[in-house]
């Protein structure tokens, strides 16, 4: 008996979406996808519809949040400092206003011109340690290779804001050819963190160039990738993309989620198809005030990472970047919420606090101070939650009859 029930076949490309191959037995083909926020399946789910489909533009912004306050101030911030979000990511926003921590990540806020003199556009001084172009090496055995100005998501917070979204560009030939060049002549550089912009909004085949690249410099042992689309562009984690990303193992990705409302299924899902790719995940949360600054969103979504195989790997305090100020904690919050993490959660799912100092100092980590004492003979302890424990000091067996009785 012949089988009429209709089919249909997607197959996971990075082809723009009227390439994808969708076939019905009887024609014609009246079956109706089904739609996700109004917009059919097939276009949702491919990563180019969403990049296309950004909401950049202040009218575009109140079509999709008609009673958006003081959309004069977003679109004079934005004239600033650009707006990009995806389809993805807006769906997230329940609340049209800073009190929905989604929104205060994505959307422009007037906070954002109010800039104090201690702030700079380039507070790691990263453009003072550019030897060539696209390139920053700060550390003696890491560098920073800049792969693109483009991410799909223009985040308020970003320690880049002088440069993102200002122009979305990509590394070029002659670039990356001075930056393998420039490898192979520093062969302590064995650790490469391709970041951005993020190099996942780059074509599959442009982004194995980079890496390939890369890999061909023997002295280079490690490839980090920094990338938020898990978080704000989870369609773009494919199965042609992970295929790729595998043949150049030992490969590391770092993402950045900053609450548990950005884990979603879908970022979720695109995070599993990473991990059992093999690639190793690690988490840099930053810390927001209003956002995150809170002992127990942390612990939510520190407990979410780990349970999506992703290691929580640092917690930023806020980088004294232009734009970014209304953001700013007092290191001390960042100090209780991580005693708060450590007497609440294994050590599996604590990052490490970190000042990213600046003039281009480098991470310096902090956390709380749990010595109470020390002399010679012990040195008094607390743990997270206030009880104290005496820990002796090794004794001094170079002192006289120390070792008596010791066979």
């Amino acid at each position: 008996m012949q089988d009429n029930s209709r089919k249909e076949v997607v197959v996971e490309t990075d082809e723009p979406p009227d390439r994808r191959l969708q076939t019905c037995d009887t024609p014609p083909c009246k079956y109706e996808e089904p739609a996700i926020h109004g917009v059919p399946r097939s276009l949702w789910n491919d990563w180019r519809w969403q990049i296309q489909n950004r909401i950049r533009s202040v009218p575009e912004l109140l079509k999709r949040f008609p009673g958006l306050a003081r959309a004069q101030d977003v679109a004079r911030v934005a004239s600033v400092y650009p707006m990009a979000i995806t389809p993805h990511y807006a769906s997230l926003i329940r609340r049209p206003d800073r009190t929905d921590p989604v929104f205060a990540m994505s959307v422009p806020q007037v906070e954002e011109l109010f800039d104090p003199p201690f702030l700079s556009s380039d507070p790691l001084e990263e453009e003072k340690r550019m030897p060539v172009p696209c390139l920053v090496h700060r550390y003696h055995d890491r560098a920073l290779v800049l792969a693109t100005t483009m991410c799909a998501m223009y985040c308020r917070h970003c320690t880049r804001k002088r440069v993102a979204g200002t122009r979305e560009s990509a590394i070029g030939a002659d670039e990356l050819g001075q930056i393998v060049d420039y490898l192979k002549k520093n062969p302590a550089i064995r650790d490469v963190i391709i970041s951005g912009g993020d190099p996942f909004t780059l074509p599959t085949p442009v982004l194995e160039k980079i890496i390939a690249s890369i890999r061909s410099v023997e002295s280079v042992e490690i490839i980090r990738i920094g990338t938020r689309t898990p978080v704000v562009l989870p369609q773009r984690i494919t199965r042609e993309l992970t295929a790729m990303l595998r043949r150049y193992h030992p490969l590391w990705i770092n993402t950045h989620f900053n609450h548990p409302a950005e884990i979603t299924g879908e970022a979720a899902s695109a995070c599993a198809r990473l991990a059992d790719a093999g690639i190793p995940l690690g988490n840099q949360t930053v810390l927001l005030r209003g956002v995150n600054d809170d002992p127990v969103t942390m612990e939510h979504l520190f407990r979410s990472l780990v349970r999506m195989r992703v290691r929580p790997y640092y917690l930023f305090q806020c980088d004294l970047v232009k734009g970014v100020e209304h953001f700013r904690t007092p290191i001390q919050r960042g100090l209780q919420i991580m005693e708060h993490l450590r007497a609440r959660v294994s050590g599996l799912a604590i990052p490490a606090f970190v000042v990213d100092a600046p003039g281009g100092a480098g991470k310096i980590p902090l956390i709380p101070d749990y010595v109470v004492e020390r002399t010679r003979a012990y040195t008094k302890l607390r743990n997270g939650e206030g009880r104290q424990a005496v820990y002796p000091e090794p004794a001094d067996l170079s002192r006289d009859g120390a070792t008596q009785g010791i066979a």
